[in-house]
């Protein structure tokens, strides 16, 4: 079901984005692609940090770590939630109608390429486009569309 679709629903269904593939708690495997791999195939969306570097695509957080594939991107773009790391990554991705890519330092709110709002860590925003992330177990999240965390076991949802 696209994110289109379920955002059209009378009822919605809350996506779970695992922040760099983590649902349990950080670790040192967050970004690597068999480690977000788990996390999909686990039902979670997930959100990634991507660099383009030395003419290619890699993910990591402080700086590129493991190089992919685009073909990796394309084949779970439904899925994934783009934190474009650098200028060039962000211009690359948005040349991709269907990979959803944002940017962001600090700010409150960013919106994605596909017209999500992702909210800072702490930040509110209860609208049925906007993105929880990183809430703390006290956060009403009922009316967000989704929320990004690394750890959903102290979460109501």
């Amino acid at each position: 079901m696209s994110k289109a679709h379920r955002l059209s629903m009378e009822k919605r269904y809350m996506i779970k984005i695992a922040h760099r593939g983590n649902t349990n708690g950080s670790n040192d495997l967050e970004n690597a692609p068999e480690y977000i791999d788990k996390s999909l195939s686990n039902g979670y969306e997930a959100e990634i940090d991507v660099w383009y570097h030395k003419d290619g695509l890699w993910l990591g957080h402080d700086n590129p770590k493991y190089m992919i594939d685009f073909s990796w991107l394309q084949d779970r773009q439904d899925r994934l939630w783009c934190h474009a790391k650098n200028f060039e990554a962000l211009n690359n991705l948005l040349s991709y109608q269907k990979i959803n890519v944002f940017w962001h330092q600090e700010d409150n709110y960013t919106v994605t390429s596909q017209g999500y709002i992702w909210a800072y860590p702490g930040q509110s925003g209860n609208d049925a486009r906007t993105i929880a992330v990183k809430p703390t177990p006290s956060m009403k999240l009922g009316d967000f569309y989704g929320v990004c965390s690394d750890d959903f076991t102290q979460l109501e949802i």
